[in-house]
């Protein structure tokens, strides 16, 4: 189960219109063999919302990563480093 790390962290920033907004997403394992699909998001400095998505298969998991994730970036997010300051450290990798 989940043989590749799948961590995205997008961000989209208007400041014309005062908007700073992230979105991440995470593939992990969950309780019992399940696969769990998180995802984050809000105002760019705060902890934000969480969803989580459970799956009997890692499969199923990474299609809606990979769909959430193109969705996503038709509305104009886009990645940035995770070193960045602005990322919160709750959603930085180690």
């Amino acid at each position: 189960m989940n043989q590749h790390p799948y961590y995205l962290y997008i961000e989209r920033t208007q400041p014309a219109k005062n908007m700073a907004r992230f979105y991440a997403l995470s593939i992990e394992p969950s309780l019992f063999g399940k696969t769990s699909l998180v995802r984050r998001w809000g105002r760019i400095g705060t902890t934000g919302r969480e969803k989580i998505h459970l799956f009997e298969d890692e499969a199923a998991a990474v299609m809606l990563f990979l769909e959430v994730a193109r969705q996503k970036r038709q509305r104009g997010y886009r990645p940035r480093p995770t070193t960045s300051s602005r990322v919160p450290a709750a959603y930085r990798l180690s």
